[in-house]
C-alpha cells in the first residue's frame, strides 16, 4: 500500500476517509470562525447614516436591474418601500433624515 492508504482499484482505506472527513471538518470550522468574525464586526460597527443606506439600496437595486434579476418598475417600488422604512427607522432612533 502507498502512503495515502489507497487500495488497488481506487478504494480508499479507513485512514484516508478519516483524513478527508477531518479536512472537511477543519474547513467548515474555519468558515464558521470567519463568518463569526465578520458578524462581530458588523454588530460592533456604527449604523450607517440613512443617506448612505439609501445610496447602497439604490446601487444594489440598479445592479439587480442590470443583471435582469428584477425589472426597473420592481426596483422603483422596492426603493420607495425601503426609503420609507429607512427614514422612519432613522426618525425613531433620532439618527436624522436624508
Amino acid at each position: 500500500m502507498s502512503s495515502t492508504d489507497a487500495r488497488p482499484g481506487g478504494a480508499e482505506g479507513p485512514t484516508t476517509a478519516r483524513r478527508t472527513f477531518a479536512g472537511r471538518a477543519a474547513a467548515a470550522a474555519g468558515g464558521v470562525v470567519a463568518a463569526a468574525t465578520l458578524a462581530a464586526g458588523v454588530v460592533m460597527s456604527p449604523a450607517p447614516a440613512p443617506t448612505a443606506r439609501l445610496d447602497g439600496v439604490h446601487a444594489d437595486l440598479q445592479r439587480a436591474v442590470a443583471l435582469r434579476q428584477i425589472t426597473g418598475e420592481q426596483a422603483a417600488f422596492l426603493e420607495a418601500q425601503l426609503r420609507q422604512q429607512i427614514l422612519s427607522d432613522a426618525a425613531a432612533s433620532g439618527a436624522g433624515t436624508a
